[in-house]
């Protein structure tokens, strides 16, 4: 049976080609709550060593004959981030002090993952990894609802320019943000910054919305 990669299987939520209307279902996801400078947060940097040693905990389980009811072959879904600043509104327009910001770091789970597979997966890590603090991260079902969204290609710091695109184009097919404590600006990461030159790193930019 072939690997389920989301990005191929669900490529209206993963790969717009257009900015685009879209309503995001409920999913599985491991998430940690933070602040601080991605770029030089130590909370950040143990914030992905836990999603990804969690999330990789699960997917290897198969070759420790330890696979949850329900297993099957699948790629690890891509890295996403909820972000927001003290001032309501946060739009994706990075403040001038970055450790501004506030952040959910997440990474989708298949759908057979639960809270006891998480739980499971939490006491394998911390065997493993004893250092990490593990209290910090928690499962959670989640529905997103409506949101618009838009593939930004380039550095990080260009976003401003497709965020106005996503702007532009919420308000023309009108609709309205609708951020709240809940609903956050959304990035989804499809290439690594450690292996893919900036101009051609690939982000998902969502925004919740409402009809006017």
């Amino acid at each position: 049976m072939d690997k389920i990669d989301y990005k191929k299987t669900e490529k209206h939520l993963y790969l717009p080609k257009a900015p685009a209307i879209v309503r995001v279902p409920e999913m599985a996801f491991f998430a940690v709550d933070g602040q601080g400078d991605p770029n030089t947060s130590s909370a950040y940097r143990e914030a992905m060593e836990i999603l990804y040693g969690l999330s990789f905990t699960v997917k290897m389980s198969k070759m420790s004959g330890e696979e949850p009811e329900g297993y099957f072959e699948y790629v690890v879904p891509p890295l996403e981030g909820l972000w927001w600043t003290e001032t309501p509104g946060f739009d994706g327009r990075a403040p001038a002090d970055k450790s501004e910001f506030r952040w959910t770091s997440l990474i989708r789970q298949p759908d057979f993952v639960d809270g006891d597979v998480f739980a499971w997966a939490k006491e394998k890590l911390a065997k493993k990894k004893p250092e990490l603090s593990l209290g910090k991260v928690r499962f959670l079902r989640w529905e997103e609802g409506l949101c618009a969204h838009v593939l930004h290609t380039g550095p990080y710091d260009d976003e401003p320019a497709t965020i106005d695109k996503l702007s532009a184009f919420t308000e023309k097919e009108g609709y309205t943000v609708d951020f709240t404590e809940t609903r956050r600006h959304h990035e989804i990461y499809l290439g690594d910054p450690r292996r893919t030159a900036p101009e051609r790193l690939k982000t998902v930019i969502r925004h919740p919305v409402r009809k006017i």
